[in-house]
């Protein structure tokens, strides 16, 4: 598959016109670290020049969708903060490469999608997950602020009121949880899940590719303006937290494996 033969992260599957990525760190859950980021900041825009597909399947390897950001590389950010500028800038690469992206991308949450594998999962077109998944975006629980895209995404999926409860915990859902309040579309028995997929991949295949694709994107046109309008500031706000203590404290917290200890605002 030499169309995408340099990456190091990212698996590739063809199964017809339909072209499924599957996130390759298992043994860290998926969990993005410096490399893998850089991948996902130019793989969407790949997928959607490719000429072989007319439809995405993104799922992760192993027992996860993903979980986010590895620890280890949020402590080489805190070392060194200005690598975090190369972060921010891919964070949005990412966001914009799925709204941007003309193929549908149908997400197959295989296991957990948390912090930036939650983001990525929800700015999919159409989401199933397997009935033992979690999902979340636990930034606070790191000092973390939830810049990276779910500033964006969660509020417009399940409203105000709910995206501000799940993203100021970082609380996790039961994947029944979420197609519930209609966060994602679809959770089925893990068993079922990849032909779920599967027929409903071969569905809009065999549909009419240039209108579904064009329907997509004229969806995405408000999504893209309020991504546009939110994303430097969020972005900005996490790298601001990125040199917390609060944000130290919960890095060392979780290496040493106890619950971290957060200091008072103004102390």
């Amino acid at each position: 598959m030499a169309f995408f033969d340099d990456y190091q992260n990212i698996l590739f599957n063809r199964r017809g016109r339909v072209l499924e990525v599957i996130l390759n760190r298992p043994e860290t859950l998926n969990a993005a670290n410096a490399e893998l980021h850089t991948e996902l900041a130019r793989v969407f825009v790949e997928v959607s020049n490719d000429p072989d597909s007319d439809v995405v399947v993104l799922t992760g390897a192993g027992r996860a969708f993903s979980a986010g950001g590895d620890i280890r590389w949020m402590q080489d950010a805190i070392d060194e903060p200005q690598a975090f500028e190369q972060t921010c800038r891919e964070a949005k690469q990412i966001v914009f490469g799925l709204i941007d992206c003309e193929k549908p991308v149908i997400a197959k949450l295989n296991g957990h999608a948390t912090g930036l594998g939650a983001t990525i999962a929800l700015f999919c077109d159409v989401i199933f997950a397997a009935e033992h998944a979690k999902i979340g975006d636990p930034h606070v629980s790191v000092g973390f602020v939830a810049g990276d895209g779910g500033a964006v995404i969660w509020p417009q999926l399940i409203g105000y009121a709910r995206a501000k409860e799940y993203l100021l915990t970082g609380d996790l859902m039961t994947a029944t949880q979420a197609a519930g309040m209609g966060l994602i579309n679809h959770v089925v028995p893990a068993d079922e899940l990849d032909a779920r997929v599967d027929a409903f991949a071969d569905r809009l295949v065999a549909g009419a590719t240039k209108a579904i694709r064009w329907t997509k994107m004229s969806v995405n046109i408000g999504l893209r303006d309020l991504a546009t309008s939110i994303m430097d500031a969020s972005l900005a706000y996490e790298a601001l937290s990125n040199v917390t203590p609060d944000h130290q404290e919960a890095v060392r917290a979780f290496a040493e494996k106890r619950p971290p200890v957060f200091a008072r605002a103004g102390t």
